[in-house]
């Protein structure tokens, strides 16, 4: 679980908030064109995550969140602009190489925890990483470390709706963890967790932050855990109404 020190010591550069970031955004927009005329999902949106960082994005419903998150995770592409991971311009890869890109660089956690009912604990842990071609023995081994680091390793053998709603979060967590990628995206991940249970998993991701140094982009509704964040970046109608940087959490 300890962060590679490979990453921890990036030498100071001429530009060294440039060479320290996980991920920059550029000049994103999107929209789409309908008979009723165009959408605009985001409009010129522009932002650095260094590494480490724990980054809310909020705003009211329909402001571009969801949107600018699926262009994070390159789950969608955007009109125009670019969006750097670990430097590499994302976009400008192929179709195959994004997809192996987002598999091994980027962890998704969700709302809904996105698990699958069918199978164990353990095995939705180990997905991305079957994915990945991690053999067989190393992945069982990492995500049993894993699920033992977010104490429910006792749980790996269970079905996810065994567990409480706390419990299949942990579990997207350790999924997200598993190929240990740079940038971990969470939609709304206390949405559905009541407050006690929300604020243990948003504490989790701060020590993930905090000790660990994974880059954390978090969408929320819960105005009092984004003041807990390292900075809140404030969506309103697809452009950056804010940035706010959170003191004293």
């Amino acid at each position: 679980m300890e962060s590679d020190p490979a990453k921890n010591n990036i030498s100071k550069s001429s530009n060294d908030t440039h060479s320290r970031a996980a991920l920059e955004v550029r000049h994103i927009s999107k929209f789409w064109d309908s008979p009723a005329g165009r959408i605009i999902g985001v409009k010129n949106i522009n932002f650095t995550v260094r590494t480490g960082e724990l980054v809310s994005i909020v705003g009211p419903s329909g402001s571009g969140k969801s949107t600018l998150l699926n262009m994070l995770g390159a789950l969608e592409r955007p009109t125009s602009g670019q969006v750097f991971i670990s430097g590499i311009d994302i976009f400008l890869l192929d179709d195959s190489r994004v997809a192996a890109l987002r598999n091994k660089s980027i962890g998704f956690i969700f709302q809904s925890y996105n698990l699958i009912n069918r199978t164990s604990v353990q095995k939705n842990v180990e997905f991305p990483a079957v994915i990945s071609g991690m053999d067989r023995s190393t992945r069982r081994n990492r995500a049993l470390k894993l699920l033992d680091f977010l104490g429910i390793k006792s749980k790996a053998q269970f079905k996810p709706f065994n567990l409480s709603g706390g419990e299949q979060q942990r579990v997207a967590i350790a999924r997200a963890l598993m190929n240990n990628p740079t940038i971990i995206l969470a939609d709304e991940p206390t949405g559905n967790l009541d407050t006690k249970t929300g604020t243990e998993v948003f504490n989790l991701l701060k020590l993930l932050s905090s000790k660990f140094r994974r880059t954390i982009i978090m969408v929320t509704h819960n105005d009092g855990l984004a003041r807990m964040t390292d900075r809140s970046i404030q969506i309103r109608d697809g452009t950056i109404e804010k940035e706010v940087i959170n003191t004293g959490n």
